[in-house]
């Protein structure tokens, strides 16, 4: 898939990548992270700092495992890219047959209208609108108050509350409760079509979501810390998750190591948010989209349906709405993901903003993670921290890394 340079980078230019990192940390805001790049044959990493704030705990290592949050997007949809290359799904076919709880749908009249204020959907719901994040419900902060999202979060339907989300089945199960938002196809939204999509690859192999992902997509890329929790005898390599106050900027701990959310497997695997990996497992997974699906000669996706996944899916109207929705809700509008498209589980750039190029492909997790590669240039660029972005501390830090990030390349 790569058709652009691959040359190295510059020694100027890495030196500036490092000297910025450090000054992230140095500045207190950032305790530590790992931050990898490559192009061509050329890898150079950067691990700085410490577990905890203060500069205290274990040192970070090149080996530390972090929270993937929604950088957990464009990997978990590898399950279903497998289901088809295998003719066990079809883009267009309706999931009734897998999914029941979502058939014979009603939708809102108006997003923030009343619950039993519908109108029947207008078709099925299709594959095609869960892995283009179109299938009329899903995560707007805009919208908080309305009655759609009151019960979304009521019924326990988002990672990001103190309570584990339900298993697959009780989760369908309310979800099917609830009218869409929109109807099938019409808008893209956040969050809900990526757990949706592990319940359906789940339901349609015969596994969970996690043994298929291991078995299809980790074990043949020697992913051999990415899973969604941590064993007992590698908890000492998770450092605390941290949550800064966004008025204060006072630093408080969401989530522990050891008994914290993923030191033991989850009722719900959750492939919008639920991944914990390292930054050589998600270089391996990036390096082999941009080698058209193979990694080290072996092919792991075929060529067309990476270039589905990478490929910008939306049409002009529902481009339109992703566009709104990432200049108002500021957990989706940090990093490089902001910038047009959107694929299969990952964003794809539509139009030039700032330093990549169009064709860049990835996204951002709200738990200061960045994961994206560039066919143009050969590039592909891991960048992990344990700081999420309830303040601009990690935000900060994406940009910057990036900026520096295509400085560095070579002609």
């Amino acid at each position: 898939m790569t058709n652009g340079s691959t040359g190295g980078f510059s020694k100027t230019g890495l030196n500036r990548l490092h000297d910025v990192l450090v000054r992230h940390v140095d500045s207190g805001r950032i305790p530590g992270l790992v931050a990898l790049v490559s192009r061509g044959d050329e890898t150079h990493v950067e691990v700085l700092g410490t577990f905890e704030h203060g500069g205290g705990g274990t040192a970070i290592a090149r080996d530390t495992i972090f929270r993937m949050a929604s950088t957990s997007k464009p990997l978990a949809m590898a399950g279903a890219m497998v289901l088809l290359d295998e003719c066990r799904l079809r883009l267009d076919d309706a999931v009734d047959e897998w999914l029941p709880e979502l058939a014979d749908r009603q939708v809102l009249k108006n997003y923030d209208s009343p619950l039993d204020e519908t109108v029947p959907a207008r078709r099925p719901i299709t594959v095609r609108d869960l892995l283009t994040s179109t299938f009329g419900l899903g995560m707007d902060m805009t919208s908080i108050g309305t009655p759609v999202m009151n019960e979304v979060f009521a019924q326990g339907l988002t990672p990001n509350l103190p309570t584990p989300m339900p298993e697959p089945d009780e989760f369908m199960r309310r979800l099917g409760t609830l009218p869409l938002m929109y109807q099938p196809g019409e808008q893209w939204q956040y969050q809900l079509s990526h757990d949706v999509v592990g319940v359906l690859v789940s339901r349609i192999s015969g596994q969970s979501y996690g043994d298929f992902l291991r078995e299809r997509i980790f074990e043949p890329l020697g992913m051999k810390d990415s899973g969604f929790s941590v064993p007992a005898e590698q908890i000492h390599r998770l450092p605390p998750l941290y949550a800064p106050d966004p008025a204060s900027g006072e630093f408080h701990v969401w989530d522990e190591a050891e008994g914290g959310r993923w030191s033991s497997p989850p009722p719900f695997e959750g492939g919008g948010g639920g991944l914990l990996s390292t930054a050589d497992d998600y270089h391996a997974y990036f390096r082999m989209l941009l080698n058209g699906g193979t990694h080290n000669g072996e092919r792991i996706l075929s060529r067309q349906a990476v270039e589905l996944m990478t490929t910008n899916q939306l049409d002009n109207v529902q481009l339109a709405a992703r566009t709104k929705l990432a200049k108002d809700n500021v957990h989706i509008s940090f990093g490089q993901g902001q910038h047009g498209g959107w694929g299969f589980g990952m964003a794809v750039r539509t139009y030039r903003s700032d330093y990549a190029p169009i064709g860049q492909f990835g996204w951002d997790g709200g738990s200061g993670t960045s994961t994206y590669a560039d066919p143009v240039n050969g590039v592909t660029g891991v960048l992990l921290s344990q700081v999420g972005a309830s303040a601009p501390n990690s935000i900060h830090l994406m940009n910057d890394f990036w900026t520096t990030v295509y400085q560095a390349l070579e002609d």
